[in-house]
């Protein structure tokens, strides 16, 4: 269980002032249950995946998961994934590449990463692609392909930032539903933020919003 205690983050505006971004902030993210973020553009949202992520260290409070204090822990040593809203993708791999990364950088050698990224990517609909440039592909096809780059390292969280923001209304709601499915057949922990509050809804057991640096819970 991902369980954040008291974290606090202040941010320098460009003015060189200070203000309060995140203010003893408490979330709870049990294992098997997607909890759902809501908040404007610069609510802070964001800045809390990367301290969960480890990307960014809090000015104060503690990121534990499973009991263990993970605050000052690196990135690669969490065994966390973050997909981003931009997707994230590097444009010089194949998909194939893009895909087997993660298992590369956690030490695995190549052929056996390249191969499991083939089955992940067929389980995916996306077979036919392997080679192919991401930018090649279509929104929702690159989509497919930075979840399936998440989930192929197993990771113990899934920290999902604006997964559909760029996307249709079509393709947000047919995605969604497929994310949903995949997600819940990996039985990991799941943080997704999103500023639409009807897919928060549609995605999350529990939703909160995220208002000047506080948070509440919606339901």
């Amino acid at each position: 269980m991902l369980d954040l205690q008291n974290i606090t983050k202040t941010w320098r505006t460009p003015s060189g002032s200070h203000r309060l971004l995140l203010d003893h902030l408490n979330l709870q993210v049990p294992q098997g249950q997607t909890v759902a973020l809501l908040g404007p553009s610069g609510s802070g949202k964001s800045t809390l995946l990367k301290i969960i992520a480890g990307l960014e260290l809090p000015d104060a409070g503690k990121v534990l998961f499973d009991g263990q204090d993970i605050t000052n822990l690196p990135p690669e040593q969490r065994k966390f994934a973050l997909m981003f809203q931009d997707f994230a993708l590097f444009p010089h791999l194949s998909v194939q590449d893009n895909v087997a990364f993660g298992l590369i950088e956690q030490g695995q050698r190549r052929a056996p990463a390249r191969a499991q990224a083939v089955e992940m990517l067929q389980r995916f609909g996306l077979g036919e692609h392997t080679a192919a440039k991401v930018w090649q592909l279509s929104g929702g096809e690159q989509q497919r392909v930075a979840l399936a780059r998440a989930l192929i390292t197993a990771p113990r969280l899934l920290l999902l930032d604006e997964p559909f923001s760029a996307l249709d209304a079509d393709l947000r709601h047919s995605l969604r539903a497929e994310f949903q499915a995949r997600i819940a057949a990996s039985g990991m922990a799941v943080l997704w933020v999103t500023h639409d509050e009807a897919e928060a809804r549609a995605v999350g057991a529990h939703g909160f919003r995220v208002n000047e640096g506080r948070l509440s819970a919606v339901w």
